[in-house]
């Protein structure tokens, strides 16, 4: 695993005046990062995992939690509510076999959907992802979900249909 990238954390001003912090994921974010993901609302976990329910146990926090900076890379966004820091957001991206291309994933905390923290994650997501020589960055969206394809495509996302998987579209943007 590469050394932590701490040049890499960007503190924020939200719309609403809030302060957050966006800064790469680090192995002791696992309590955070379990706690995080387990208060997310059955909808978000789906939009997210493609299911209600996710096997989320400590193989999987372990994995987000522990990455390797360079093939596998995770933004947080980290706010503090009532004095605490708390994980409201996560992105990453993990590359893909051909080693040109990457996929992404990105969810955010039910009471911050809609607030920028998206936008703030996926802009340093898909610069990490430039910097370390990633052509493509490409998803798979649920179908009805509407708002991650409007976000995507305001990012300048291709949406692509899969015949295959009726459900789903792959979502896909040249970096």
């Amino acid at each position: 695993m590469a050394e932590y990238p701490s040049h890499l954390a960007r503190e924020r001003r939200l719309a609403d005046g809030r302060i957050v912090l966006i800064r790469p994921i680090r192995p002791d974010d696992e309590p955070r990062e379990h706690e995080f993901l387990d208060a997310l609302s059955g909808d978000t976990r789906r939009r997210r995992f493609m299911r209600y329910a996710f096997p989320q146990g400590e193989g999987l926090v372990h994995f987000f939690t522990h990455v390797d900076y360079d093939r596998h890379m995770a933004f947080v966004c980290e706010a503090s509510i009532e004095d605490e820091p708390h994980l409201v957001g996560d992105a990453r991206y993990l590359a893909n076999p051909d080693g040109r291309s990457c996929e992404f994933g990105i969810v955010v905390a039910d009471d911050w959907h809609h607030s920028g923290i998206a936008q703030l994650l996926m802009a340093e997501l898909m610069r990490a992802a430039r910097e370390h020589g990633f052509e493509t960055m490409e998803g798979l969206v649920l179908r009805d979900n509407a708002d991650m394809l409007g976000f995507v495509s305001a990012l300048g996302f291709a949406v692509q249909d899969m015949p295959e998987e009726p459900g789903l579209v792959r979502v896909v943007k040249r970096l």
